[in-house]
């Protein structure tokens, strides 16, 4: 189980974030309203496919010794009419063989914030005085 606190002040539309041990920052852009002083909603959201993709990939290719000195990957959220869509672009870099490469995508796609987002997902909502 994870667990994070949020708070937002009066600031229009800056909040912080708090796991038990790190504290991120986010707000919406100037154009909204925000002053842009961290990252949006929806590009923690990015971020969190982004990161779970190249840390899973990573810690195989360490497990398997394979040569995989960098893995990049580009994520777009999109809104659009009915659904949300993600659009990941995985990049590897390394002297590695098309059946690693291959691999190591479908490694990409078993990572848990992609098992969470393509999967069931159930929202409860608690109301607390």
């Amino acid at each position: 189980m994870y667990k994070v606190t949020g708070h937002i002040g009066k600031d229009h539309y800056r909040a912080e974030i708090k796991s038990a041990t790190n504290k991120i920052i986010t707000d919406e852009p100037v154009d909204v309203g925000g002053q842009d002083l961290g990252l949006s909603p929806s590009e923690i959201l990015a971020s969190s496919l982004a990161a779970c993709t190249y840390i899973t990939v990573r810690m195989y290719a360490d497990r398997k010794e394979w040569n995989l000195d960098e893995v990049l990957t580009n994520v777009i959220l999109e809104k659009l009419e009915g659904k949300s869509k993600f659009t990941r672009t995985v990049e590897f870099k390394g002297n590695l063989d098309d059946a690693q490469r291959n691999r190591l995508m479908a490694i990409a796609n078993k990572c848990p914030i992609h098992q969470a987002l393509t999967g069931p997902i159930e929202i409860e909502t608690v109301f607390s005085r």
